[in-house]
């Protein structure tokens, strides 16, 4: 029975030593705490992170799909609008009405390179939200830290 009682007495005694009491144990719980702080707050970051990727990944994809489909539809409806026009003038101005048709397609495809490039500038900076609570955070910390 003695032998048990001094293993209790051991255990409890090494518990005391690994967790101090004091000064220096209120220290280590506040890193402790600061340490987990921390880490919750990295997690929360990493998660906007994740989250903003798979939007953006969503959104691309999406833009790429419908531009296809819409770049098909137009590009067959202008093919056969083409063939009309030369069909209808084929009798006296075949020539002249080809040029048209060319012309039209290159100012066509004029325009579409301005608003592709104009989309391409707009476009929202990517992982904007997490870096500007990324920010926030910083400039919290320093505000704590100067106190």
């Amino acid at each position: 029975m003695d032998e048990d009682a001094d293993n209790t007495r051991d255990a409890d005694a090494g518990r005391a030593e690994a967790a101090p009491s004091g000064p220096i144990g209120g220290l280590l719980r506040s890193l402790r705490n600061l340490l987990a702080t921390v880490l919750a707050i990295a997690q929360t970051r990493l998660e906007l992170i994740s989250t903003e990727l798979q939007q953006e990944i969503h959104r691309a994809a999406e833009i790429l799909i419908w531009t296809a489909v819409a770049l098909l539809a137009a590009l067959i409806a202008l093919f056969l609008l083409a063939l009309v026009v030369v069909f209808v003038y084929w009798d006296t101005h075949r020539v002249l009405a080809s040029v048209v048709v060319t012309s039209v397609f290159f100012l066509i495809a004029v325009v579409a390179a301005l608003i592709m490039r104009a989309k391409i500038r707009s476009r929202p900076r990517l992982l904007d939200a997490t870096l500007t609570e990324l920010g926030k955070d910083r400039a919290s910390l320093l505000r704590r830290g100067s106190r």
